[in-house]
């Protein structure tokens, strides 16, 4: 009877796996993941290394909120999934390039004990295997073996007390940061989480900042589980590429990064308490920009969302719409919704940019200028790039949020910054950025071309390109010439995205219009011909802040950059 039960719960168990859909989900928010937060993407960041400049940093951040006394037993990297870190540098040619996968594996030292760390031996101790592919996915070589994992933060008597490793945590990440057999620097372990953002505001229906109350970061003091990997340039080059860029935007040098976690569809448990996987790999997370997947995709699609690649969004255009005509845009808008969420009033988009503009939901934006002289010689000219940056009426974003997400910008008018234009937004300006791959959809789109802006150096901001473009239109050094030069920040996000950039802050700026601001689509209460295109308008978003612009814990000089973990003993 017993053998009979068991064969039906296991059969039982079989179907649920099995009618689950293939498109899994990403990130908390999204329905399944939710459930299964040992798989779950939290974050993606992709910068070239500031200690070390030939080489680019990628890191892959998974199992979201980890309460820091939770120890291995709730949170470890887990075994039969697919961790894995894809890179596309190659527009021409379909699909990754080059693909990263770790998986995992844990062992017992001493099943006797309930304690996790006792007498130098360590229980649901982790170990990886790291390997890499050059061709697409097609086949991996293994380029580390038995790479070690640091254990949970557990607290000071087990890691640094003689009844307990008897060393120190920073010792530990230490010994953990390997070479590969190819010449990669690898780190995989817990960490503090990097993210830094008001997640009980921005989902008490926008209210970031708070309006009664103080700003919180909601996830200070959680950890996450890391994947970092320090690569030369030099590997991440597309075929063909000059070992020297010929500028700092050159296009040879753009690669797109994206991470994902996959499981087999079908698990058995027995009452022997073993478990068995089999069957196809299935995505079940995936991660590129920060908060695609978190507040402009809704509820309804998130799951679909995540078991799509980048590159299957090159055919499925049933996301394209929520960048087209965003969702948050109606909160930022005073005739649809703005009144609804007063945190965001310093935060208006444009519907009467140079008295003939509209890009509220819904309206032309651009497309009245289609076909027409004006745009004869842009990106936005369908000689140029077809119809993929102005594809139809009705859709005012399609100049500015959907390619940040989608395409990057190319460095080619009107994606250059006002400067230099003499008040006509879609002609040549002072060059500023090209991470153009049209590839697929959502990625992290850095041109490792882009020299690294010093920590330490006084121009250093976690606004990003924000910030670089406000150096680009008002400060005398770079305003005061359209040539192309290096400005600081221009390696910052969405240009990649460094540990520091404060990306919650920056994709509300360029919710609200900041980026047609640049190219010289000025606020609506700019006057077409004015002297000084900074108003009051723009002066508003650019000071908006959500209250929360920091990482509670600072950030390391060396790789893999990120801060050791919280302790379990530290928690409040």
């Amino acid at each position: 009877m017993r053998t009979k039960l068991g064969t039906f719960l296991g059969a039982l168990f079989m179907m649920l796996w099995v009618v689950q859909p293939v498109m899994a989900s990403s990130h908390r928010e999204a329905p399944l993941i939710a459930n299964d937060p040992l798989a779950d993407n939290t974050d993606l960041y992709a910068f070239r290394s500031p200690d070390d400049p030939n080489t680019i940093t990628i890191i892959a951040n998974y199992i979201p909120a980890e309460l820091p006394y939770g120890g291995p037993n709730y949170y470890t990297f887990g075994e039969n999934i697919r961790y894995e870190i894809h890179i596309d540098n190659d527009a021409a040619i379909p699909g990754d390039e080059i693909v990263y996968r770790f998986t995992f594996q844990r062992t017992n030292e001493d099943p006797t004990t309930f304690f996790n760390i006792r007498l130098g031996a360590q229980n649901l101790k982790t170990t990886y295997t790291l390997e890499r592919s050059v061709d697409g996915g097609d086949s991996f070589e293994t380029i580390v073996s038995n790479g070690i994992v640091p254990p949970n933060y557990i607290g000071p008597r087990s890691i640094e007390s003689g009844v307990g490793l008897n060393t120190t945590y920073a010792q530990l990440m230490q010994n953990a940061i390997t070479n590969s057999s190819t010449g990669e620097t690898v780190f995989a372990g817990p960490v503090d989480d990097p993210f830094f953002v008001d997640l009980g505001g921005i989902f008490d229906l926008g209210n970031s900042p708070r309006q009664n109350g103080e700003n919180r970061d909601g996830l200070a003091r959680y950890n996450v589980h890391t994947l970092a990997l320090k690569i030369p340039i030099s590997f991440l080059l597309k075929e063909g590429a000059a070992a020297t860029p010929a500028n700092i935007l050159d296009g040879d040098y753009v690669i797109g990064v994206w991470a994902s976690a996959s499981r087999q569809a079908v698990r058995t448990l027995g009452f022997d308490g073993a478990s068995t996987t089999s069957g196809d790999w299935v995505q079940v997370s995936r991660l590129g920009m920060p908060l695609t997947n978190e507040v402009v995709i809704p509820i309804g699609m998130k799951d679909y969302w995540n078991g799509l690649t980048p590159y299957d969004e090159l055919a499925d255009t049933s996301l394209d719409g929520f960048f087209y005509n965003p969702e948050l845009s109606l909160y930022m808008d005073d005739d649809q919704f703005g009144g609804a969420v007063p945190a965001f009033a310093a935060l208006r988009i444009q519907r009467n940019s140079l008295q003939g503009f509209d890009f509220g939901n819904g309206q032309d934006g651009l497309y009245a200028l289609k076909g027409s002289a004006a745009v004869a010689g842009t990106a936005l000219d369908d000689a140029i790039f077809g119809t993929l940056l102005l594809p139809g009426p009705g859709l005012p974003r399609s100049v500015d949020l959907w390619p940040i997400f989608h395409t990057g910008a190319p460095n080619f008018p009107p994606y250059q910054l006002a400067t230099g234009k003499n008040g006509n937004p879609l002609a040549a300006g002072k060059p500023f950025i090209n991470n153009f791959l049209p590839n697929g959809g959502d990625m992290l789109r850095l041109n490792m071309a882009v020299p690294v802006t010093d920590r330490n150096d006084p121009a250093f901001s976690s606004l990003g390109l924000v910030q670089a473009a406000v150096l680009g239109l008002t400060d005398p050094t770079y305003a005061s010439t359209a040539d192309l030069e290096f400005i600081p920040n221009m390696d910052g996000f969405p240009n990649g995205r460094r540990l520091e950039d404060d990306v919650t802050r920056i994709e509300l700026q360029a919710v609200s219009g900041i980026v047609l601001a640049a190219v010289g689509l000025w606020y609506d209460d700019y006057t077409a011909g004015g002297a000084n295109p900074v108003t009051q308008d723009l002066v508003n978003v650019l000071t908006y802040s959500t209250g929360v612009e920091q990482n509670d814990k600072p950030f390391s000089a060396t790789f893999p950059y990120i801060a050791a973990p919280w302790a379990g003993t530290e928690l409040e």
